[in-house]
């Protein structure tokens, strides 16, 4: 038996999700001192400014962030709740769906039944567990929204704060921007963690020890959770992508005014969309994450010795794992905020890969802890429902430490690739000399080649936690890779934060020391960025191999031959759905961006007095253009990636939908990776023209110069890699595989039609 007790496991997981939230209230609370209007005195009642600074840094400049930020807020709170209504449509159908197919398992009996792994015992009638499975689903759709809403939250309420607290400083700023993102990553962990144990007690109530029946029910939660970040994700990403397009071909190309220029009118919609996509959309993305790896490695464990002998604490291993992280992260925190402070520009970036290397650190230490009190010496963990493998202890901190470790690696890579610190984007940056063609050809080349070293991380977690401890190994890996999530969601939106913050500086007209300052902010988050993106792919690839392991277990077979015909044809298809994907989404960003494009012309054309800065851009108009265009187009690609395992699962039957997810895994992850990275090292190398920092740098630059015209049509070719479709391959192929678990009980009952005729 475990050495942490049943009572106290009772406690500790809520207690570090209750400390979670307490410590995102209070980095909340030390932001929310900064005022984004004029303060009062309080001798004299008069308006002072923050600082003392007069000019285009005084009260009226504090004055024109308030407004803009409001702008700001206003038009991303109205999107998301707008894209929720559409949401509340699509995924309520949805859950009637699951609620219908999983019933339909024995004909909607209310009589128990074998069950599937032990089938000397009686299990909950399918109904039942149909029920349930209906429930988790919707707690999942809900705990991804209200992620999402409340990152975008945090966000635009920090934006404005965090470009005055520029006027002290750069450490000033960065604290604001890096406490409000830590707001999200802490809510985000805390939040999903106690939802998902909360939701384990209720339904406790009716299964008590029926593993098998408990967690069948609660992988719904992970595929809700999913549902959700994949048309927020895709939603937000054609959003922003549209305005940041359209704005960049038009006002840096062709009018050649700077970034953010409030003359540029969709320079808000451009915004907006950094909460939108980069922040909610991640926020669920994440959750997704989180939210399967737990149901794969819970699925996984019920059937193990701890489900038969009834081991509660080493149940909730994967939940322990999560708590641990969070207590892991709030400390390495106050690394960034507190122990530790930022004088210059150059330190922003070491800072916030410190971030990565202490919580990695202290959470090594911290799994090993966890596995110590939690696991009992040796168990034994099923594969496939063959020969069980027999486990110890130690063997699962491998696991889960391989992950994690891979995780850094990954990170690091990505940032290698991404970061204009080093030589492979200032290689592309040198390539736009010759024009755009050749930072085209040098942009594809480098994000080609930033698969090799995450594929490889990747292989060897998936080979050691494999021959560890099978697929619960492979769930855990992924567990490990996300049990920072709070410090990589905090690094991730920091980001956004940060671009927000320079563009309300550009727009409220406050000085280029101002600028200069946000501008150095948004390139470490724009390399942070990627390094989140790399984190959500790697982790996407060992959750969705942990939810396969299940699938296939819950489905009844026992191998998945690949030179079988049925199997074969799944996996040709299954390697072209990213492609296909991809291709929606991409045309998607396209028409809205050409909308855009020719708007923004038109204002530029049409309204008198426009480009001297006379009269102010209709930014309404573009704003409603991304709206639109993301409403409407988020639903295809959605329904590509949701309806396609329900017509190859009950077509096909459950060998060919085996085919289809591991080819769907093996494509999307190598897609995913370049498209994200070649995405970041286009942006990066257009910020370092633009920065002109080197003696390389400025025989580039400057801004307008044909090399850094070139650096803007490669950026804004690799917006929609980065920011649309890269991010949302891993929602394909995570989804498609809960959704195939979830699922599983029907398609093995009722699926192959055509295999039948």
């Amino acid at each position: 038996m475990a050495l942490l007790s049943t009572a106290l496991t009772e406690v500790l997981i809520p207690l570090a999700s209750i400390i979670g939230i307490a410590f995102a209230l209070w980095q909340w609370y030390l932001v929310s001192f900064i005022t984004v209007s004029p303060a009062k005195s309080a001798d004299n009642g008069t308006e002072v400014s923050l600082l003392e600074e007069g000019g285009p840094d005084g009260p009226d400049a504090v004055i024109k962030c308030a407004e803009i930020q409001e702008a700001i807020s206003l038009g991303a709170n109205s999107f998301l709740l707008t894209e929720y209504k559409y949401l509340g449509i699509f995924l309520g159908g949805f859950a009637v769906i699951i609620f219908l197919f999983l019933g339909s398992v024995e004909n909607f009996s209310t009589s128990k039944q074998a069950c599937v792994y032990d089938t000397s015992t009686e299990c909950a009638p399918a109904l039942v567990t149909a029920a349930f499975t209906t429930v988790a689903f919707i707690l999942g759709v809900l705990t991804s929204v209200l992620s999402g809403y409340l990152g975008m939250k945090i966000a635009t309420y920090a934006n404005a704060r965090t470009t005055l607290e520029a006027r002290k400083g750069v450490g000033k700023a960065f604290i604001v921007a890096f406490r409000s993102g830590s707001v999200m990553g802490f809510l985000l962990a805390a939040n999903g963690l106690l939802v998902l144990y909360i939701a384990i007690n209720l339904f406790r109530l009716y299964y008590g020890t029926e593993w098998e029946g408990l967690f069948e029910a609660i992988t719904g939660y992970g595929l809700g959770g999913s549902s959700v970040a994949l048309f927020g994700r895709v939603g937000g990403g054609i959003y922003t992508k549209a305005a940041d397009v359209g704005a960049d071909l038009v006002g840096k190309v062709e009018r050649n005014i700077p970034e953010d220029d409030p003359r540029n009118p969709a320079v808000i919609a451009d915004n907006v969309g950094d909460n939108v996509g980069d922040i909610a959309g991640m926020g669920s993305d994440l959750f997704g994450s989180f939210a399967e790896s737990s149901c794969a490695a819970l699925v996984v464990a019920s059937i193990s010795s701890f489900g038969t002998e009834h081991n509660f604490t080493a149940m909730c291993f994967p939940l322990l794992i999560s708590s641990m992280g969070i207590v892991v992260c709030l400390v390495t925190t106050l690394f960034a905020t507190d122990f530790y402070e930022i004088k210059d520009v150059k330190q922003i970036e070491p800072t916030l890969k410190r971030q990565l290397i202490i919580s990695t650190i202290l959470m090594t230490l911290g799994i090993l802890l966890v596995c110590y009190l939690a696991l009992p010496s040796y168990f034994h963990i099923y594969n496939l429902g063959n020969t069980p493998r027999g486990v110890h202890w130690w063997g699962l901190f491998f696991c889960v430490a391989v992950g994690l470790w891979a995780g850094l690696i990954i990170g690091y890579t990505t940032e290698y690739f991404t970061s204009n610190a080093y030589s492979p984007v200032q290689d592309v940056a040198d390539s736009c000399r010759t024009g755009a063609a050749t930072n085209v050809i040098f942009g594809l080349a480098l994000g080609y080649k930033s698969v090799i070293v995450p594929i490889f991380a990747i292989a060897v977690a998936i080979y050691v936690s494999y021959s560890v401890a099978v697929f619960y190994g492979i769930a855990v890996a992924a567990l490990g890779m996300l049990s920072t999530i709070a410090t990589g969601l905090a690094i991730d939106a920091y980001g956004p934060i940060s671009d927000n913050a320079g563009g309300i500086a550009e727009m409220a007209g406050m000085s280029h020391t101002i600028r200069e300052r946000t501008d150095a902010l948004d390139a470490a988050g724009n390399t942070t960025a990627a390094i989140g993106k790399g984190f959500a792919i790697g982790s996407a690839a060992l959750v969705s191999l942990a939810l396969f392991g299940a699938y296939v277990s819950r489905a009844s077979l026992t191998t998945v031959d690949v030179l079988s015909a049925r199997v074969f044809i799944g996996l040709i298809v299954g390697a072209m759905l990213p492609y296909w994907f991809s291709a929606m989404t991409m045309k998607s960003v396209g028409k809205a961006a050409l909308s855009m494009v020719e708007e923004v012309r038109r204002q530029f054309n049409t309204i008198p007095g426009l480009m001297e800065g006379i009269t102010k851009p209709d930014y309404a108009t573009c704003v409603k253009i991304s709206t639109d265009a993301s409403l409407k187009e988020m639903i295809p690609p959605g329904a590509l990636v949701m309806l396609t395992p329900l017509i190859v699962g009950i077509l096909f039957g459950v060998e060919t939908l085996a085919g289809l997810l591991a080819g769907a895994l093996v494509s999307g992850v190598q897609i995913a990776i370049s498209a994200s990275n070649t995405g970041g090292a286009w942006d990066n190398a257009k910020k370092y023209i633009e920065a002109g920092n080197s003696e390389h740098a400025r025989s580039l630059g400057p801004k307008g110069s044909d090399a850094h015209k070139a650096a803007v049509i490669g950026d804004t070719v690799g917006d929609p890699l980065k920011d649309t479709s890269g991010p949302s391959l891993n929602i394909l192929i995570k989804l498609m595989a809960v959704e195939s678990l979830v699922f599983a009980p029907f398609f093995a009952a009722h699926g192959g039609l055509l295999f039948k005729i």
